[in-house]
């Protein structure tokens, strides 16, 4: 193999890991976690800010309200794909 083209197949190779990585962790249950942890801990302080009652609680709504939406959207996008996606015609060039 020239040496040209085995430098662009490794190139290649090493570009599949990272989208792979990237794909595992934009799909991971610890980016919904964090991501979770994240918007508490910034709605809770500003409900502190601005003297809001009983921030801790009122602080898991948009936080749970996060995580419910990342749980349901893979449901809502296996329907949308199979009867809205589907039973559109193929475009030909």
């Amino acid at each position: 193999m020239p040496k040209n083209l085995e430098v662009k197949v490794n190139s290649i190779l090493e570009r599949n890991k990272r989208v792979e990585s990237d794909k595992a962790w934009e799909t991971s249950k610890a980016r919904r976690l964090v991501l979770a942890v994240a918007t508490y801990v910034v709605v809770w302080f500003f409900l502190i800010v601005i003297n809001a009652p009983n921030p801790e609680l009122a602080a898991l709504v948009p936080a749970g309200a996060f995580l419910l939406q990342q749980y349901s959207l893979p449901f809502l996008k296996d329907w949308w794909v199979e009867k809205v996606h589907k039973a559109k015609p193929v475009k030909k060039c």
